[in-house]
């Protein structure tokens, strides 16, 4: 659903302390101009495809909310479906029946926003691929479902689209992630849950038959919805009738999952080959207790054995517990890794720890390896200038390649200890046990600028790359094409604008605008060049992003992390990198200038 409230409070009054973080400065690469990043797009041959404009879209939502925004920020409210083209059911559907009266929305709304990405390879296709993000409906109101985009030709075209289908009778659902097992099914793990709207269009999650908008759901749950391999339409998800694939249920509130995430065990040689492995945290006030579940594909999927019974993870002794962030991945030995954020309440959550758990025998036991990083200064609730929020601030992966006959694990993490984002890496070659000398990953030469949210993934070449969104470039200047397509003018009045670069709109602002960027290395942590640009367009996070308390509050949403994956590049026969993240740039597809998902591709080094 988002950072959970209590930690979001806190987040809002994190003090920026004295002295860098570890790894903060330590620059291998060393800064590169601003022009020379600029240019870094063209230079390495980066191209961009706006994925979601290239389908119509829309759903009948559980809840309507017609609370319009705009015209600043080019917000324009909920608005009827135009005519999809996606092949997808319209609604009402099975799951809505036992909705109170007053819900369900008259008619289908068109998805216009598309935010928070992930992105994955088809192991038995490098040309298939799938993505998924959030599908809104209503950027004022947070109210979307889940859904995907994908590609048979790696990523040039997208022609199946639609939200994930069989969980319409919840008001959202939320946190897109997926996972190909290897014979090519996809899983997607999935929290729906309730909420009704406020009169002034708040969020009451209030459990009650007569209040909620559907009663005859689960309040909230961690559910898989698979798409079996060969489907080729909109609705070719198991759960297209409605049929629920529940990993845990949790019907009334108190106890608040979040944060699901999940990984298939694809390893030739493991003994738990194509294990799905699902992870997530629930909540209960101060207390944030990460769990995790599995099940095991039965033949060649997509059905799968029953899931286990859920067991907490061992957390180190952090009491009260304040964990969460779990990000499971496997080694080439079937070892089942996750690291788990720490946000330390003993120091008023003004810092996180990153601690580091494995499975030996297929995630049956659990012991906690070792503390990757402690008392890393946390970025505040809302980014300066904008309203956009903090969203995960670390990231986890496995190297493919061993190194000194151990399979690298790889960190990296946000560090807010200079009074902005600046991303730090770390790897251990002896399973978890050692970490070494923390690097930054950002090189942008003026150090008062944002890097946030960071994503690791490694190649099967053993190249690792940390992909982030990236503040360095001024937005666009007045009167010039760039700024036209981002959109500037709308961008009017903010409540989070401190005004000290001059009156909205933000035409040649610093540290406002946002690009991605990736970062390649060696397995030993070298780096391969300089980041790379990896969005052809700088735009503005302010426009039509969704609000996730209240349309009145400042806080705003981008996404809480993007995705970011390799797979053997279908034209040269290397390897391609490839992610997919919001922009709300106007490329000719994106007049209204909705966040839209964009894949950018770059050869691996």
């Amino acid at each position: 659903m988002g950072i959970p409230f209590f930690m979001a409070a806190a987040f809002a009054v994190v003090p920026v302390q004295a002295g860098a973080g570890a790894g903060v400065g330590n620059i291998p690469q060393h800064t590169q101009s601003d022009q020379a990043y600029a240019d870094s797009y063209q230079a390495n041959h980066v191209t961009n495809v706006f994925a979601t404009t290239q389908r119509t879209s829309c759903y009948t939502p559980e809840v309507a909310y017609f609370g319009n925004l705009g015209p600043n920020d080019g917000y324009t409210g909920m608005s009827a479906c135009p005519g999809s083209s996606t092949g997808e059911a319209l609604g009402p559907y099975p799951s809505q029946t036992g909705s109170n009266a007053g819900f369900v929305a008259a008619t289908p709304m068109l998805v216009k926003d598309h935010s928070e990405s992930d992105i994955r390879v088809d192991p038995t296709n490098p040309k298939h691929l799938i993505g998924s993000s959030k599908w809104v409906v209503s950027a004022e109101g947070y109210n979307h479902l889940l859904g995907f985009y994908e590609s048979w030709d790696g990523g040039k075209t997208w022609p199946v689209q639609g939200h994930i289908p069989g969980y319409e009778g919840w008001t959202d659902n939320t946190d897109p992630v997926g996972a190909f097992d290897t014979f090519g099914n996809y899983y997607a793990l999935i929290l729906p849950y309730q909420f009704y709207y406020t009169s002034a269009g708040g969020h009451n999650f209030q459990t009650n038959q007569n209040k909620e908008p559907n009663p005859s759901v689960p309040a909230e749950a961690i559910t898989l919805a698979t798409r079996p391999h060969g489907a080729r339409t909109a609705i070719d998800w198991s759960t297209s009738a409605g049929q629920m694939d529940v990993v845990a249920p949790y019907p009334a509130k108190g106890r608040e999952p979040d944060k699901q995430w999940i990984t298939v065990d694809t390893s030739p040689t493991s003994a738990h080959k194509n294990r799905i492995y699902a992870m997530w945290t629930v909540f209960d006030g101060i207390s944030a207790v990460p769990w995790v579940s599995y099940a095991d594909v039965i033949g060649k999927g997509p059905s799968h054995t029953a899931w286990s019974a859920p067991q907490s993870l061992p957390t180190a002794g952090n009491n009260p517990q304040g964990d969460t962030y779990l990000l499971p991945h496997v080694d080439g030995n079937g070892v089942v890794y996750t690291t788990i954020t720490n946000f330390e309440p003993k120091q008023g959550f003004c810092c996180t720890g990153i601690i580091l758990d494995k499975s030996t025998d297929g995630g049956v036991t659990w012991q906690s390896v070792s503390s990757v990083i402690s008392d890393v200064i946390s970025p505040p609730l809302e980014y300066p200038n904008t309203g956009f929020r903090d969203g995960i601030e670390d990231t986890f992966t496995v190297g493919q390649q061993r190194v000194n006959g151990s399979y690298p694990l790889y960190v990296s993490w946000e560090d807010h200890s200079s009074g902005f984002g600046n991303l730090i890496l770390s790897a251990s070659y002896d399973g978890g046990r050692r970490w070494s000398s923390p690097i930054q990953v950002n090189d942008n030469a003026n150090p008062n600028i944002d890097a946030v949210q960071p994503n690791l993934t490694a190649a099967a070449n053993g190249t690792v790359s940390v992909a982030f969104y990236d503040r360095r470039l001024a937005c666009p200047a007045a009167g010039t094409s760039e700024a036209i397509g981002a959109g500037l003018a709308l961008d009017q009045q903010s409540a989070s604008y401190s005004g000290s670069q001059g009156p909205l709109p933000p035409y040649g602002f610093t540290n406002y605008c946002i690009n991605s960027s990736i970062q390649f290395y060696s397995a030993t942590l070298s780096p391969l060049g300089n980041n790379i640009r990896i969005s052809q367009h700088t735009w503005d996070p302010q426009l039509n992003q969704p609000k996730p308390s209240s349309p009145a509050s400042a806080e705003g949403f981008i996404g809480d992390y993007y995705g970011n994956i390799t797979g053997p590049s279908v034209a040269s026969g290397g390897l391609t990198d490839y992610t997919t993240s919001t922009s709300t740039y106007d490329d000719g597809s994106n007049p209204s200038h909705y966040q839209q998902q964009v894949i950018a591709t770059v050869r691996v080094p």
